[in-house]
């Protein structure tokens, strides 16, 4: 694509509200919301969403804004609410399910009622342990937007692990340049050379290679057993009935528009992408294992984690690097490789839903 692409901000905000204010978007696990009152404040399409689980244990995002002035309610990141969220503004305090249940003098205005002034809130559903978004006024249905990826991963148990270590990244970079370097492995050779020992870059294939989500497989290179600084498994497989093929490979897919997921025998980790400006991505990711693991002595999950965290930041400082280069009046893309099939079909949704009206 094009240097305006990386480089634009008339671009950037086009994709703000083409791409991130249309679709469903990642944003977190549900494991984070335990009790009734846990929420968490995540940015989408610039809109601030208040995530919270209200009593009768259904998870709702509300738009963070106070009907009365429009007062943003919480500016933690992240905590627990008791019984009810209130503005800090004039005192308008809604229930956790969004009800509106206070309002200071309010009912000296005539006709005023309560109920016409719930919290806005954005649809929200649940996948394999994972919780999406969508800020639309009127979203594609979940099932129907997910179709393809509903039933596919249900095998690797993803809503049963536990998160043991989470990291964060700021990357000097516009977002597609992170999400195209995801998606190809021929760089590996040069730039990984860690990962590339246990994950041969020509290993494997694609099996989603078209849509909003791309991916496929990779193997992993004997006598290594997975991918980690040792070459060892960390510990415990991420469910008891894992076997065949799923022990030797590794599974890498891409979810349009933030979320990249890779699926390991013995781990799994996530990332979730924010873009904060045209040169900018605020990158998010957690790793994940079966938590048959807690009081195994042999279990190290540093042996992933630190795989992950070097190969990582190769990855951040060559997307910082292609940023720098895009930028220049000279640049121009050259074409796709045989080894980029899927970067290709990637810039193709892009401009597929950057199109869409």
């Amino acid at each position: 694509m094009p240097r305006d692409r990386y480089t634009s901000p008339e671009v950037f905000a086009l994709e703000r509200e083409r791409i991130f204010a249309r679709h469903w978007q990642c944003v977190g696990r549900a494991s984070t919301f335990i009790k009734p009152g846990d929420y968490r404040v995540r940015t989408v399409a610039d809109e601030s969403l208040l995530i919270v689980r209200d009593r009768a244990g259904e998870l709702h995002a509300f738009f963070n804004v106070c009907r009365h002035r429009g007062t943003r309610l919480c500016m933690e990141s992240r905590g627990q609410l008791s019984e009810t969220i209130q503005c800090p503004y004039h005192a308008w305090t809604y229930a956790l399910d969004g009800r509106l249940v206070g309002a200071p003098h309010m009912q000296e205005v005539p006709g005023f009622d309560k109920k016409d002034y719930p919290l806005h809130e954005a649809a929200v559903a649940q996948w394999e342990g994972f919780v999406f978004v969508n800020v639309a006024q009127d979203p594609k249905p979940f099932e129907e937007w997910f179709a393809p990826m509903l039933r596919r991963l249900a095998r690797f148990s993803l809503p049963s692990l536990k998160v043991a270590h989470s990291a964060r990244y700021e990357v000097k970079a516009n977002w597609k340049l992170v999400f195209q370097n995801y998606s190809e492995c021929l760089h590996c050779p040069t730039i990984h050379p860690e990962l590339s020992v246990v994950l041969p870059y020509q290993s494997g294939a694609n099996d989603l290679t078209s849509g909003p989500f791309l991916g496929g497989y990779m193997e992993i290179r004997p006598p290594h057993e997975s991918a980690t600084l040792t070459g060892k498994a960390c510990g415990r497989l991420i469910n008891d009935h894992l076997a065949g093929d799923d022990v030797r490979r590794a599974y890498y897919y891409t979810f349009m528009p933030n979320m990249a997921l890779s699926i390991h025998s013995d781990y799994v980790n996530y990332y979730l992408l924010t873009p904060v400006a045209v040169d900018l991505t605020i990158v998010e990711t957690e790793w994940m294992f079966n938590p048959a693991n807690e009081g195994n002595p042999t279990f190290n999950p540093r042996d992933a984690i630190d795989f992950w965290d070097v190969t990582n930041r190769q990855d951040w400082d060559i997307c910082e690097r292609s940023q720098l280069g895009v930028q220049s009046r000279r640049y121009e893309p050259g074409p796709y490789s045989p080894r980029e099939s899927i970067p290709a079909a990637w810039d193709a949704e892009y401009l597929h839903m950057m199109d869409a009206t």
